[in-house]
């Protein structure tokens, strides 16, 4: 899962802002990795939004880039992309998390740790949530 970064010059800052994710931006100085810095930003915005109950925006396809400005394309961390997915998928099925995890088998707080990326989810787990949710995990290993 990637998230579309637009990428600007700011005097000798370079900045990297999300028009998916309201306020979600970061800056970098000259010689910091400003693709790292803003996965860093992204993923904190976007777990922030998933600790507070709230359905993150999902990733446009073609966003809007301004003249000058770059586009880039930031990759979230599975556990991130799970937690998302599974959220999305749940808010789709017009479900509660107890509601769902009456349908896996676990409890409301196996459910709730998974959409919060605080759990370390078995892939086991994460195929019995999909299934409940009619959907399927597919993986897919990709080289930098």
């Amino acid at each position: 899962m990637r998230y579309p970064a637009i990428l600007t010059r700011e005097g000798q800052y370079r900045l990297a802002e999300f028009p998916d994710c309201p306020g979600c931006q970061t800056f970098a100085s000259p010689g910091e990795d400003i693709e790292r810095m803003a996965a860093e930003a992204l993923e904190g915005w976007l777990e922030t939004g998933l600790a507070d109950r709230e359905e993150p925006p999902r990733p446009s396809r073609s966003p809007t880039i301004p003249p000058g400005a770059e586009l880039r394309w930031i990759a979230v961390a599975p556990s991130v992309a799970a937690a998302l997915l599974v959220r999305w998928a749940r808010g789709e099925a017009h479900l509660s998390q107890a509601e769902l995890a009456k349908r896996v088998g676990v409890s409301q707080q196996a459910i709730a740790k998974i959409e919060r990326v605080r759990g370390n989810v078995t892939l086991r787990t994460l195929e019995r949530v999909a299934r409940a949710l009619g959907q399927r995990v597919e993986l897919k290993i990709v080289q930098n």
